[in-house]
């Protein structure tokens, strides 16, 4: 990786972080970055959404910079440390084992197959036994229930989700939730991705908004 810019980044990395460096990056912390991980996520969606070729490339460096940042933090655990070139190694043989219809020779029908095969893959490779082995809770709700409509149905497990929507019935934190779930599950199993649904919507209304104001 000589004259490599990641190279560069991970001395740059270690010169803030070292004494002598800045007082700021030196006091971060796994937890203290997390706002930050997701902030710069969020940015570089937006980024995408808008088609602006500049700013994806800065917000992805910004979400580059949170992977560096994590991984040198990481190599001052005494307990178990860890390098970038460890986050690397690890990421690239996960790649490897879970592409087998490219580096084994396994042969694959379309991407429904890959995708079948990645998850048999998983599930062996982490020994899971529950459709929610792995699943991060802490997710945000539509994605979070889109990814366990997903499980369930990779995994065979019958799950009953609501078919109608009553609204002319008094709205309560119960009625709210079941209709989203209804509307969520209706999109899941028409293969619309619903955050990308909802995403959609939401700039059509900043749109309207602006508008509106501009008048």
């Amino acid at each position: 990786m000589e004259g490599s810019q990641l190279q560069r980044l991970v001395e740059v990395m270690d010169q803030l972080r070292s004494p002598g460096g800045c007082p700021w990056d030196a006091e971060q912390t796994h937890e203290s970055l997390l706002k930050y991980l997701l902030e710069e996520s969020y940015e570089f969606v937006d980024a995408v959404q808008s088609g602006n070729r500049t700013d994806m490339r800065e917000e992805l460096g910004d979400v580059l910079l949170q992977v560096y940042f994590h991984a040198r933090i990481a190599e001052d655990d005494l307990d178990d440390p860890f390098s970038i070139e460890d986050v690397a190694e690890s990421i690239a043989d996960k790649l490897i084992r879970r592409h087998p219809h490219v580096f084994a020779g396994v042969e694959v029908r379309d991407s429904a197959e890959v995708l079948q095969n990645w998850e048999e893959i998983k599930k062996h490779e982490k020994g899971r036994t529950s459709s929610l082995d792995g699943i991060a809770m802490a997710q945000p709700a539509l994605p979070l229930i889109e990814k366990l409509l997903y499980r369930a149905s990779k995994y065979g497990v019958d799950v009953v989700t609501p078919t109608a929507i009553d609204m002319d019935k008094q709205a309560d934190e119960s009625g709210v939730g079941e209709a989203l779930l209804t509307v969520i599950a209706w999109a899941h199993s028409n293969g619309i991705d619903a955050e990308s649904a909802l995403r959609k919507e939401a700039m059509r209304l900043s749109q309207q908004i602006a508008a509106t104001e501009a008048r």
